[in-house]
């Protein structure tokens, strides 16, 4: 199945999806830094992060989602989109939690950042969630995909590639 978004021939959602997974997940790195030595700017570059993590989810959402309502009902596949975008929800809604709780001068106590690790967790499963549609079931890649298939910014592709189920 081929995404419904594109830029020069590529899906948007899965271009726009490893900013927040990264941004997020280098938080978690940060504030486990600062709860070990203490150090304000470790928290200040956690904070940030998640901040610039929270913007990259939300931009990406709206893509992953036009891909999901475009896959076909009572599939495998539609089942486990619903459950990595509903799983990304929970993973957002963590990590502002988080976000929210800290105080000003950016340091996070245990309770703050405790709401980040959780979400970091969801976020393991929901990016296995993500690669399944993709690498095994195939969402958001181009039909006439294959190993010598032509660039994405051809306009009409040199062959089609047959798939065989199970196969």
């Amino acid at each position: 199945m081929r995404a419904r978004v594109r830029l020069l021939g590529h899906p948007v959602h899965q271009m726009l999806v490893v900013f927040p997974l990264g941004l997020l997940a280098t938080a978690v790195v940060f504030d486990l830094i600062h709860l070990a030595t203490g150090s304000q700017v470790m928290a200040a570059v956690s904070y940030w992060m998640i901040a610039a993590g929270l913007v990259g989810g939300l931009l990406a959402a709206p893509f992953g989602l036009i891909d999901w309502l475009a896959i076909p009902a009572g599939t495998r596949a539609k089942r486990i989109g619903a459950m990595h975008g509903g799983g990304n929800v929970v993973v957002l809604l963590l990590f502002a939690l988080s976000f929210m709780l800290r105080d000003r001068n950016y340091a996070p106590e245990l309770g703050e950042s405790i709401w980040a690790f959780a979400g970091a967790a969801v976020a393991l499963v929901t990016a296995w969630l993500g690669g399944e549609l993709v690498d095994r079931l195939a969402v958001g890649v181009d039909e006439d995909a294959g190993i010598d298939a032509p660039s994405s910014l051809r306009s009409k592709p040199l062959h089609k590639r047959t798939v065989v189920a199970g196969k």
